[in-house]
């Protein structure tokens, strides 16, 4: 027996270009137009310490507790995902597969300039990580440009994240009635 298909948006991006943001509010759209759907930022997943040598970003963790998290949201009626992740590579997409079984993953990454990036990276963290977290997003912003992981690109920039939210489910087919 097939498994069901489950409509996956995976928002990536930089450090700093809005991922967690974006996504959220796609959510709150999709709340608003009455489609069940879950939201996930995957850094919620992954946030704990101490971290493996051969898994610095806890990538294993968070798949294992998507799982088990997107299990229950499947049992309380969601029919899509909405995730919000850093993705280096198409490869890594195997992971999100096993976790949601019959996910049909869409990757739209968001881009942004460095300077963009640098603004609103200063503007959020204030504490140790700073240094490291400007350096990331100006490294991630480079490797993303080289290795296109995405299937969609939105440009953010100067945009208002209800701008870009509403944007991205219609170019997706996410789209239903004039609230989406």
């Amino acid at each position: 027996m097939a498994s069901e298909s489950i409509p996956v948006l995976l928002v990536t991006g930089p450090v700093g270009v809005g991922k967690t943001t974006v996504g959220s509010e796609i959510s709150a759209l999709l709340n608003r137009a009455g489609e069940p759907h879950a939201f996930v930022d995957m850094d919620s997943l992954r946030w704990c310490h101490p971290s493996p040598p051969h898994d610095p970003f806890n990538i294993a963790l968070a798949m294992r507790n998507l799982a088990a998290v997107w299990a229950n949201f499947r049992a309380a009626g969601a029919g899509r995902l909405i995730l919000a992740d850093v993705l280096e590579s198409r490869d890594d997409l195997a992971g999100y597969r096993a976790a949601v079984p019959g996910a049909a993953i869409l990757v739209v990454r968001l881009r942004a300039s460095v300077a963009a990036l640098t603004g609103r990276v200063r503007g959020r963290e204030r504490g140790a990580g700073r240094d490291w977290h400007l350096h990331r997003a100006a490294e991630l912003a480079a490797q993303m440009e080289r290795d296109r992981v995405e299937d969609l690109i939105v440009d953010t920039d100067d945009r208002p994240v209800a701008e870009v939210a509403r944007e991205i489910p219609h170019r997706i087919g996410w789209a239903n009635g004039p609230e989406v």
